[in-house]
């Protein structure tokens, strides 16, 4: 970990890896997801907006993915930056296609010389093997750029994933994250706090259990309620408690202390548009959220792995295809 954060930021992976500062490039390239075209619902799951999770993609309106990246640089101009960036195929479910279709995005991405490799955020149940040999093909045509996968896991427990609508058992999680790691493709996982229902003990639980997996990266997502989402007709409706700031980040360092300090944390609070972000409001300050937390675990010795226990990993996790 760095002096400057406690914990093993992204920030500080890429610059121990690769030289430099990379940002992300949101992308949106026309998927849908099961969620949404009938397969397993309609709906979407209960928090996700019409953008499908990609409200700061670039706007595409048609757009290539070339087009998107160099558009999505000049948003960059004047931030002091690297060379190069990531592109982030972000809205929606980026594996939910035919494979020449993604084979013809992916590799466009990769082809541009300012991309230093692709994030692709997917649901587990999207990666069959027809995906996963182009992954695996992709990755050994482009061994000077990166190919991660996010998979978006919210919470280990069944009956809250059900309420969400996530739309897969865990033990297909389970099996994706043993077939990417079958082929060297690193895994970013979704994790959400404050999910309705949920009790603290039940946000460590799901940090423990993936401690147990061979996963690179993680995000620990603040619950963002989002007009015209059912989770917004829900709070309206029924109601439930948002995390006030405090909670959030007592919650957040604890969360960051059981994790394996091995683990690279990509995010610790989320963006949610200004425009559609209903509660809590108090998240639109991140810089504030940030610099809170950082003093605050410094003023109480917090650090990432402070309360991690070494488990081995779950049985059969690693296995060849």
């Amino acid at each position: 970990m760095s002096n400057d954060k406690p914990y093993y930021s992204l920030d500080e992976y890429c610059k121990k890896t690769y030289h430099e500062k990379l940002y992300k490039i949101s992308l949106d390239a026309g998927f849908t997801c099961p969620n949404r075209d009938g397969t397993l619902d309609t709906r979407g799951c209960i928090f996700c907006s019409a953008g499908g999770s990609g409200d700061f993609a670039t706007k595409t309106a048609g757009k290539t993915v070339s087009k998107q990246i160099d558009e999505g640089l000049l948003l960059f101009r004047g931030k002091k930056t690297g060379n190069r960036f990531i592109a982030y195929f972000q809205a929606f479910t980026n594996t939910y296609a035919p494979v020449e279709h993604l084979r013809a995005l992916y590799t466009e991405a990769l082809s541009h010389d300012r991309i230093a490799g692709i994030s692709i955020a997917t649901r587990p149940d999207c990666l069959g093997e027809p995906v996963l040999q182009l992954l695996n093909e992709l990755r050994l045509l482009f061994p000077e750029k990166f190919i991660w996968i996010e998979l978006g896991l919210q919470t280990i427990h069944e009956k809250t994933a059900d309420f969400i609508r996530r739309g897969y058992p865990l033990s297909v999680f389970e099996d994706a994250v043993a077939r990417l790691h079958a082929i060297h493709i690193p895994v970013i996982v979704h994790v959400i706090l404050g999910l309705p229902g949920e009790t603290e003990e039940m946000f460590y639980e799901t940090i423990r259990y993936l401690n147990r997996f061979p996963i690179f990266g993680i995000k620990l997502q603040l619950l963002h309620v989002l007009s015209g989402t059912d989770l917004a007709d829900y709070m309206t409706s029924v109601g439930f408690p948002v995390l006030m700031q405090e909670e959030y980040l007592s919650l957040l360092m604890n969360c960051i202390a059981l994790l394996s300090p091995d683990i690279v944390i990509h995010r610790l609070t989320g963006d949610g548009p200004k425009d559609l972000l209903l509660a809590p409001l108090w998240s639109l300050n991140k810089r504030n959220v940030l610099n809170t937390l950082h003093k605050e675990m410094k003023e109480k010795n917090m650090y990432q792995g402070k309360y991690y226990r070494k488990d081995a990993y779950v049985s059969g996790i690693i296995h060849s295809i």
